[in-house]
């Protein structure tokens, strides 16, 4: 499972589908022992397989297993893809299917075949899935079930490959576009201040864009244009697109003719900006056209280009070139002697066709986008560029319009925004869709004092389909989910997905507590009905907070954080259920939040430090070990106590990122002193139940030491007895892995919890640590004394050694060495400290 996991995460990551391909085949290997990995890819058009290149197969046999076509009689290979199905051969010399391959197949020492095909939940076919055998291997209900199992991976390997090419490849078209257009392309914010241009833009001006940014256009433009291009650019602001000429200064000091176009830029029905396309048309105002000259050009350009009579009031096309034709599907024949109008329809934008007739009547140059009709009724966006041609004595005689279709480049930057904004797997909004809906309905709702709630949902028990019936299913599963939670989508409301299993509504127009209550209600009845996930009927549920704006929300995220709260409530009442955040004078729970931000703050800005405590021998008082302490230095409240924020990390989760922090900076230091030649001694690190039991936690292990150096029988992890109460076959296993890397395991806070003797004894445990409310009193207790007496007894029969915490006076430690306790701990011999200052201690305490 926790290589399974190590390829989902590396399919996710986006790793190299030949490192995802690879560690699938020594997967395979260990499911599917004595197996030999081949995987092939097929390719759609030529209906063909080919085998991927890799080591475990000779040069011959990979070279002659290239375009097999797909049929029943190519090998199991060919009959699984054309069946779509799995084929086990468990003999090939006898199955009628590798007739054709029995000799490739002896001559390379394979004997049996298992072949799958990989099929998406489309089903499309995208290659095979095959492991060969060196000797005659049937197949059982178990190898089979692995079989598939491992295909499913496989598929999603290709498929993820192949979506994250996509994905780059629409990425690079709309970088491309702005980068490599070759008009100066440009971005102004809506007080017309510069944010950023292209090389084609420096080129026109001579100014570096990093001179222009934050620059007002007027600085660029000559006096007597400033007030034209003004307007131009309060159209643009105001939802117009706008073509006109002006005079810009170069940098050099010398003025220029531009042709420019802007128009707006909307996010979400809302003007957050004005593009701008700009050419230097300097060589176009003092050229004259020679028609043969040009016509010679038009031929052979790979743009559609006609020519137009400029003298007939109808303005026929008198030529057209073969690419115009190929563009529209008309003929030369059908094109000429009509007027370019023929190309319009009923969505072509009429200001266009406006701005086009105003520029022929001026003789003027003009550049617009339009949409325009093709022969057969199909339609693509042309952008159309007409020019004026003259005469020796100056007179417009023709029109020559350029034309191109960006009908591909419109649709990716439509794709692009999208994407941006939207979860690509239920297509609903994503966060950031949502952050901006949110700052926006929340200024809305300060302003008209109108009601705004948030209902934060988490799904319960999905990570169990997840992990039980694989990622496949769990996807459906979520696509399934955002299906029926669409149909509580009032007008004016949103619902967005923000996580793996999580969705928030934002519910703008409800009136009052009561409604909010209601729909809630409503959303928890529709989960009552089973989700039908491939013919399984699986059912699901989910937990619900509902948070509304109040006199004490300051910022409009404050909402999610509420509701997020009381969803968490929602959980711990026992899920299935929805709960309101109770605001309004809730301190504590204010606090909470503030804390919970605080601790991010504390990770990412290195607020934590180590302190460590010695662990001294009982009789001599010589430090054997010592113990990591987390302390934190809040920038503004000074020292905070771990008794205050480690119980609100870890009903957060944020425990799991401290003790990954503890881990590593524990361990480095160490690793730091040690390859210094200092004094070292072993390390204890508390670890919490949330961190033990997530998936990869001895992977974590791992890595931390063989990335700091650390040697493992130098690291030691202390855990409480709570951690046993979750899955404690696992727990056993887990433990006895880390043991057998060299790794010290000690349980803290011995006897305060749900004690169990049957775990000391199945538990590979060196060491338990007694709490110090047993110890504190020992003097006067005689249960307590009974009790550690009782318990050191225990241990030593069971070869463990036994510490004691909180050490304070002499007599405490008199008392343990006569009941033979072996470590203590405790202020008496030293308080926490850093790492320097206990490097300066003897190594004998007092």
């Amino acid at each position: 499972m926790e290589t399974q996991q190590n390829i989902h995460d590396m399919i996710a990551n986006q790793a190299p589908l030949e490192s995802v391909l690879e560690t699938l085949a020594n997967w395979v290997g260990d499911l599917l022992p004595g197996s030999v990995v081949a995987f092939m890819s097929f390719d759609s058009e030529q209906q063909t397989l080919s085998l991927l290149p890799n080591s475990r197969f000779s040069s011959r046999y990979s070279e002659r297993l290239q375009n097999v076509p797909v049929g029943l009689d190519q090998a199991s290979f060919g009959a699984a893809a054309a069946r779509r199905q799995v084929v086990i051969t468990a003999d090939i010399q006898a199955d009628p299917c590798w007739r054709a391959w029995s000799e490739e197949a002896t001559t390379e020492g394979l004997k049996a075949c298992w072949s799958s095909p990989l099929i998406t939940s489309q089903g499309e076919l995208l290659g095979t899935f095959e492991t060969y055998y060196r000797g005659y291997m049937p197949a059982n209900e178990t190898s089979q079930k692995r079989l598939r199992q491992a295909a499913a991976l496989v598929t999603l390997a290709f498929l993820r490959d192949r979506d994250t090419h996509q994905h780059r490849t629409l990425a690079e078209w709309h970088r491309s576009l702005f980068d490599n257009h070759p008009d100066g392309v440009y971005e102004f914010d809506l007080k017309g201040r510069f944010q950023q241009g292209n090389a084609a833009l420096e080129q026109i001006t001579g100014y570096p864009v990093d001179e222009m940014i934050g620059r007002h256009f007027d600085d660029f433009i000559a006096t007597d244009y400033r007030e034209l291009t003004q307007a131009a650019f309060d159209a643009a602001r105001s939802g117009e697109s706008r073509q006109y000429e002006t005079i810009g200064i170069h940098a050099s000091g010398r003025t220029y003719p531009l042709e420019v176009i802007n128009f707006p830029v909307t996010v979400d029905g809302e003007i957050v900006g004005v593009y701008g396309i700009c050419h230097d048309i300097t060589r176009r105002k003092r050229r004259e056209a020679d028609l043969r000259l040009l016509q010679r050009g038009i031929e052979a350009s790979p743009v559609g280009m006609v020519m137009v009579d400029a003298i007939q009031t109808e303005r026929p096309i008198v030529y057209a070139n073969d690419a115009f034709c190929h563009l529209t599907g008309y003929s030369h024949d059908q094109v000429l002697g009509r007027n370019c109008r023929f190309l319009q329809g009923e969505r072509t934008d009429p200001a266009a066709v406006e701005t086009i007739r105003k520029a022929l009547q001026a003789n003027t140059e003009v550049q617009v986008t339009l949409l325009n009709y093709r022969q057969d009724g199909s339609t693509f966006w042309n952008r159309l560029t007409v020019s004026p041609v003259t005469d020796e004595r100056g007179q417009c005689t023709h029109f020559i319009g350029t034309q191109e279709d960006i009908t591909q480049h419109r649709d990716q930057e439509a794709q692009i925004a999208y994407q941006a904004t939207h979860d690509l797997l239920t297509g609903l909004p994503n966060r950031a869709s949502l952050d901006a809906r949110l700052e926006r309905e929340y200024r809305k709702s300060l302003k008209r004092q109108s009601p705004l709630t948030v209902m934060y949902l988490d799904l319960d028990g999905f990570k169990t389909v997840n992990d039980g019936l694989g990622h496949p299913v769990g996807n459906r599963m979520l696509v399934a989910v955002a299906e029926r939670l669409r149909q509580y989508v009032a007008a004016g409301d949103m619902l967005a997905r923000v996580g793996g299993d999580e969705f928030i509504f934002l519910l703008p127009h409800l009136p009052h507590h009561d409604a909010a209550a209601e729909a809630a209600k409503n959303i928890l009845e529709a989960f009552e009905s089973p989700f039908d996930i491939d013919g399984k009927m699986l059912h699901i549920s989910t937990s619900i907070g509902l948070a509304c704006r109040g006199a004490d929300t300051r910022r409009a995220q404050e909402l999610l954080q509420y509701a997020d709260l009381a969803m968490e409530g929602a959980k711990r009442q026992g899920r299935n259920t929805w709960q309101w955040y109770q605001g309004g004078g809730n301190e504590s729970t204010g606090e909470y939040v503030l804390m919970r931000h605080d601790i991010q703050m504390a990770l990412r800005e290195g607020q934590f430090e180590l302190f460590y405590q010695p662990v001294v021998e009982a009789t001599t008082g010589r430090i054997r070990s010592v113990e990591a302490l987390i302390r934190w230095h809040h920038p503004l409240h000074g020292m905070i106590s771990p008794g205050v924020f480690i119980p609100v990390a870890e009903q957060t989760g944020q425990i799991i990122d401290i003790g990954r922090w503890v881990l590593r900076e524990a361990c480095q230091t160490l690793a730091d002193s040690q390859a210094r030649g200092d004094r070292v001694v072993p390390v204890a690190v508390n670890i919490s139940s949330l961190q033990f039991h997530r998936d990869g936690f001895l992977d974590e292990v791992k890595r931390v030491l063989d990335e700091t150096g650390l040697p493992p029988n130098l690291l030691e992890l202390e855990m409480t007895e709570s951690i046993l109460l979750q899955n404690a076959e696992k727990v056993i296993d887990l433990v006895t892995a880390l043991r057998a890397m060299g790794i010290s395991i000690a349980i803290d806070d011995f006897g305060t919890g749900f004690s169990s003797l049957s775990y000391l004894r199945d538990l590979p445990i060196h060491k338990i640590k007694l709490d110090r409310a047993f110890i504190e009193d020992i003097l006067t207790s005689s249960h307590n004394a009974a009790i550690v007496e009782g318990t050191i007894t225990m241990a030593h029969h069971m070869a463990l050694t036994v510490v004691a915490e909180g050490i304070e006076q002499s007599t405490q430690q008199k008392d343990l060495c006569q009941r033979r306790c072996d470590y203590l701990q405790g202020f008496f011999f030293a308080r926490p400290m850093p790492w320097k200052e206990l490097q300066r201690l003897p190594d004998t305490l007092p």
